[in-house]
């Protein structure tokens, strides 16, 4: 029956019909439990259990990310790279609604997820639009010991910050270092765009200041 499930669900996946692939998997719970939609999960591929995820209404409670294991969902975040989305919106709506649900421990989830290859940059993604707070001075009062959890609990990019830096110091230095690398990136990128764009001033004023001069050239010798 479970692979039958996954069958269905793949060829729902590939034929694009999301809603249909999510209700097929959240109906296990009703006639099966928690448990078969768990084993579902486990054995989908990645990159389907991704497609499925990823178009969820982050907003709205999901079974799917209700019931997502730790080593489940780090094996799916990785992947998200291949999206090429470069706003990264859909991650990050994944990890708030995973990683902050009321049952789960985030920490288990940044550990399976650090514990992969590309997870050191999956985190640093989520991350980036943030990346200058996060390196900056925004967070230098998290160093101490008075600020809690409680008192960041954003559910969203503060907290997990807070929770790197306090409890997985060593993935926050590689995240720390990526998200730097991240903004020099960025600002080479505007600096060439800049001088992209002032080459391309110069080029056009040429073939003005040619034929201007032509122009004059022609009236000297008419006069």
């Amino acid at each position: 029956m479970t692979n039958l499930i996954v069958v269905q669900a793949r060829s729902l996946i590939q034929s694009g019909d999301i809603v249909s692939a999510e209700a097929l998997l959240t109906a296990l719970v009703e006639t099966d439990g928690d448990h078969a939609l768990v084993e579902v999960l486990d054995e989908m591929p990645s990159k389907d259990l991704l497609a499925v995820i990823r178009e969820y209404d982050s907003s709205k409670q999901s079974l799917l990310n209700l019931l997502i294991t730790p080593e489940q969902f780090a094996r799916v975040v990785v992947l998200d790279r291949l999206y090429k989305d470069m706003s990264h919106e859909h991650l990050r709506g994944m990890f708030n609604s995973v990683l902050f649900r009321e049952d789960a421990d985030a920490n288990e989830f940044i550990e399976a997820i650090a514990e992969l290859e590309f997870g050191y940059e999956t985190l640093a993604d989520y991350l980036s639009d943030r990346a200058e707070e996060v390196t900056g001075d925004t967070f230098a009062a998290l160093d101490t010991d008075d600020i809690t959890r409680a008192e960041i609990s954003d559910h969203d990019w503060k907290e997990l910050t807070w929770l790197l830096r306090h409890n997985h110091a060593d993935i926050y230095n590689i995240v720390h270092a990526l998200l730097k690398t991240k903004l020099q990136d960025k600002l080479i990128s505007e600096i060439a765009q800049i001088t992209e764009d002032d080459d391309e001033v110069v080029v056009n004023a040429d073939p003005v200041a040619k034929v201007t001069r032509g122009d004059d050239e022609d009236e000297d010798s008419a006069i």
